[in-house]
């Protein structure tokens, strides 16, 4: 019996996405045998402007308990909070980058991480709901996240960063992928 090939990937899945995909280096780099398809460089805007929100929101904050509340201490938290956040963005450029998926022919992987990386294989079969889901500032930016679920924890498996199209491309491609190969539990 023939191993089932990989599903086709639809075009919508490279649509405005990175050119290519971080890899790790060394030698001990993990070959598989799909196309490995990126997130929009979008996700990474729409992140600077949700965090510089919630850098606004934490220094008006701070202003108002140390000038009109008189709370000298707040600075110190709040002045952390924001150097946290500030070395959060300056990183996010890169990890963006480092995100991605590939549908083989048994199962999806994804991989994210610069330092500490993490490959996760989810088997179509296995998979028990695929959901989409968009916050305002992802509408804004026309992303959307998808979420694949199993009934194992510790496998589920969510690709922030997608445009639309990929998003519901992916999702259609998943579940018809899935229903061919749905095994027992």
């Amino acid at each position: 019996m023939a191993a089932p090939e990989a599903p086709a990937a639809p075009a919508a899945l490279d649509e405005g996405t990175y050119t290519g995909i971080r890899v790790p280096r060394g030698e001990g780099a993990l070959s598989l045998d799909g196309t490995w398809h990126q997130i929009s460089p979008r996700y990474v805007a729409s992140q600077f402007v949700q965090n510089a929100i919630i850098i606004v929101l934490v220094a008006v904050a701070a202003v108002v308990a140390g000038t009109v509340l008189e709370q000298s201490w707040v600075w110190i938290p709040a002045g952390a909070f924001i150097a946290i956040d500030l070395v959060t963005l300056a990183i996010l450029p890169r990890q963006a980058k480092a995100l991605g998926y590939m549908l083989r022919a048994d199962d999806v992987v994804f991989r994210r991480g610069i330092l500490w990386q993490r490959m996760v294989a989810v088997p179509y079969g296995r998979m028990q709901l695929v959901d989409i889901t968009q916050g305002p500032l992802d509408r804004t930016f026309g992303l959307s996240q998808l979420k694949m679920v199993t009934a194992a924890a510790a496998t589920g498996v969510q690709i922030p960063g997608l445009t639309q199209g990929a998003a519901e491309a992916l999702r259609d491609t998943l579940i018809e992928v899935a229903e061919n190969r749905r095994t027992g539990l």
